[in-house]
């Protein structure tokens, strides 16, 4: 998420530590991988039904740091991983000096100190492969930016960050609470909320995720793509022996990915590794944002708990703000 010049708090969060009926305690960590065998529908097909989590520190690009470097070893792993804890720890930042945007991959500095740490849950290890980034190709694990759309990042990064907004429509739809952030799709960890629920009847599934607690009708009965562009996309799923494949196109506007239009073409591949893993991959394609495709792969990871409820901006008065703030700009 693109830092702001008149800061929306990234006040997207659901009741992380509500306690639970059962227990009285804070939402547990991710439950281990039980590597059992993998369940299947009574039609036959792979049953990924479930509550899962796909936090991980690991950054969707490679670190410039990290150039030429796909793993680490085990040492480098936890040498990153205590790093990437300390300075994402928002109880260790200066409140007066400001922070990275909402907790993610810094963009640029600047602002108030929003939430501490107590609100966060960004996971705190690296993949299990100890990749140093989720994207996979290019091999460079970096987003394939054509120079147009660099140019255009930059133009409304410096628009951002010295409060444009002529109309709600020139804010990001992250800003407006329409979608974006981890919740995509594609699905991408981010600093909370990295939780998603998936239901599975014979011709469909359906996934929910946490974050923007939109669910995603997906048929797999064979029809066709409607023609009516929407937020997230026009899902149509396929099965390819145990992997459901999930094409999504027509979106109204960009995705959440860096860079992206309406153009973009997403294919997601979704394949059970054991009882309690599924496999997530996905693969971008847009000729007008992007060099060439470019694929990232992520675990989901199943849990015992409950999705909670989702709130955006507290009712979304952080969008109002950054309007009536440009307009007294203006002024």
């Amino acid at each position: 998420m693109k830092a702001r010049g008149f800061v929306v708090i990234a006040g997207v969060f659901a009741l992380l530590f509500v306690p639970s009926p059962a227990t009285g305690q804070a939402r547990s960590a991710p439950a281990a991988p039980k590597k059992g065998t993998a369940p299947r529908t009574p039609d036959g097909k792979p049953d990924f039904s479930g509550t899962y989590t796909f936090s991980t520190i690991t950054p969707l690009q490679r670190p410039e740091a990290l150039a030429g470097k796909q793993t680490l070893s085990a040492e480098e792993a936890a040498a990153f991983e205590a790093s990437e804890n300390r300075r994402l720890n928002r109880d260790l930042f200066d409140p007066e000096k400001g922070q990275p945007s909402a907790g993610y991959a810094p963009r640029s500095q600047g602002g108030v100190l929003s939430y501490n740490e107590f609100w966060y849950e960004r996971g705190n290890q690296v993949t299990e492969d100890r990749r140093t980034s989720l994207i996979v190709d290019p091999p460079d694990g970096r987003i394939p930016l054509n120079d147009a759309t660099r140019k255009r990042m930059a133009e409304f990064g410096v628009k951002n960050n010295t409060g444009f907004a002529d109309s709600y429509e020139d804010r990001s739809l992250a800003d407006r609470c329409i979608l974006g952030f981890n919740s995509g799709p594609p699905m991408v960890s981010g600093a909370y909320n990295n939780n998603l629920q998936i239901f599975q009847t014979p011709g469909q599934v359906v996934i929910v995720n946490e974050m923007i607690h939109n669910a995603r009708i997906i048929p797999t009965d064979g029809r066709p793509h409607g023609t009516i562009r929407q937020w997230v996309g026009d899902s149509r799923g396929r099965w390819e022996g145990n992997t459901l494949v999930v094409e999504t196109i027509n979106f109204k506007r960009e995705t959440s990915l860096p860079g992206s239009t309406a153009n973009t073409r997403l294919v997601e591949k979704f394949t059970r590794v054991d009882a309690d893993t599924i496999r997530y991959e996905f693969t971008v394609t847009d000729p007008t944002a992007y060099t060439r495709p470019w694929t990232a792969v992520m675990p989901l990871r199943a849990i015992d708990e409950q999705l909670y409820e989702y709130a955006c901006h507290e009712g979304n008065y952080g969008l109002v703000g950054i309007l009536q703030g440009a307009r007294a700009k203006d002024k």
